[in-house]
């Protein structure tokens, strides 16, 4: 159910109108970790398992290949309310034991972190370098506007799509929150074993830090969106040695980070 009706004034002028409005679900779900509260994320429902596999991932929990057992409760409306995890302890990353302690909500990049040192990603910096185009971009997001079917209803979610290195679409996922689509998609190429195949992540929205964090970990080297790029999102682009483009529609682009990745015809002037 990631979609739900709603009645509404729409006003429009001096004219006033009853409408019946089409609205993205937002709800809380609650991850448990052998039976201890881990956190609370805000979502959209729908591929809650792979949301879940992503952000376990990318906190430093969970990112052995095989699969984990678990148990989703749900409500009286049959929305997902909480997902029960059982991971052996041996299996746990240290990140189990920065546990999140407050509402991860689905506009936040960094909430529930302890302190401000829990931000640092470790890892070895990109060094291969890959050669695209902005045509080239234009129709990956092109392949993505067709399985966007919750914003083609709602205008309300936000869409992230993983590509190989021969551009074709490995996977794409829709939520309310930038940062669960994400982890939605990461999820996905996990349980399916095809993560090691990510070469670009195309994002409808902005980028954080966060996600860049997300995209470092998952040894995803270009991360493409169509509209802005925080200051600490490009500085950790510089740092990771990630291609970082902002603004990408139609045949314009902005290159915060790695611009020798990029194809191009056109004279600086």
């Amino acid at each position: 159910m990631q979609t739900l009706k709603y009645q509404g004034l729409k006003i429009h002028q001096n004219t006033k109108t009853s409408i019946e409005d089409i609205l993205v679900v937002e709800a809380p779900l609650q991850i448990n970790i052998n039976r201890e509260a881990y956190t609370v994320v805000m979502r959209t429902p729908g591929d809650d398992i792979e949301l879940v596999r992503g952000l376990l991932f990318a906190e430093d929990i969970y990112k052995k290949q095989k699969s984990f057992s678990f148990e989703v409760k749900k409500q009286e409306n049959e929305i997902p309310s909480i997902v029960n995890i059982t991971i052996p302890k041996n299996d746990l990353g240290k990140g189990y034991l920065n546990k999140r302690t407050l509402l991860s909500v689905s506009s936040c990049g960094i909430c529930g972190k302890k302190e401000l040192k829990d931000i640092k990603v470790d890892g070895n910096k990109f060094s291969k370098t890959y050669h695209f185009s902005s045509d080239e971009l234009h129709k990956m997001y092109l392949k993505m506007i067709v399985f966007q079917n919750t914003f083609n209803t709602s205008g309300g979610s936000h869409a992230a799509g993983i590509f190989n290195k021969q551009q074709e679409l490995l996977t794409i996922r829709e939520d309310i929150g930038r940062h669960n689509a994400v982890d939605k998609t990461i999820g996905d190429l996990l349980i399916r074993n095809k993560l090691d195949e990510a070469k670009y992540l195309l994002v409808s929205g902005r980028v954080s830090y966060e996600i860049v964090s997300k995209a470092f970990l998952a040894k995803i080297p270009i991360i493409v969106a169509v509209s802005a790029c925080s200051s600490l999102a490009v500085d950790f682009a510089k740092e990771f040695g990630i291609c970082l483009i902002g603004f990408t529609r139609g045949d314009k682009m902005t290159i915060y980070s790695n611009p020798s990745f990029v194809k191009t015809n056109v004279s600086y002037v």
